[in-house]
């Protein structure tokens, strides 16, 4: 299963080494055929504590962290975040 990567905004750093990424998307109303928008937000881990509330980060799927953390921060305004080291997910065949 490959790695997914989402886009969006930072809403809160105030938890050690954790941000919450608000991600955006479009979809089309099955009935209304009109675009309307989705968001949900994602815990992500930030390592070194650099991004802060309003910055457009990356983030990627991996092995959880915690119970509610399974995502980590892989860009920071377009600039490569150094000191994260993604976990890998493991797919069924290696499990």
């Amino acid at each position: 299963m490959p790695k997914r990567i989402l886009t969006g905004r930072v809403t809160s750093d105030k938890m050690d080494k954790t941000v919450t990424v608000l991600v955006d998307r479009r979809v089309i109303h099955p009935l209304y055929k009109k675009f309307i928008r989705r968001s949900k937000k994602y815990a992500a881990h930030d390592e070194l504590n650099i991004c802060k509330i309003g910055d457009t980060v990356r983030i990627v799927e991996c092995m959880p962290y915690s119970k509610r953390k399974a995502w980590a921060v892989i860009t920071r305004n377009g600039e490569s975040v150094s000191g994260n080291d993604v976990r890998p997910i493991r797919s069924r065949q290696q499990a």
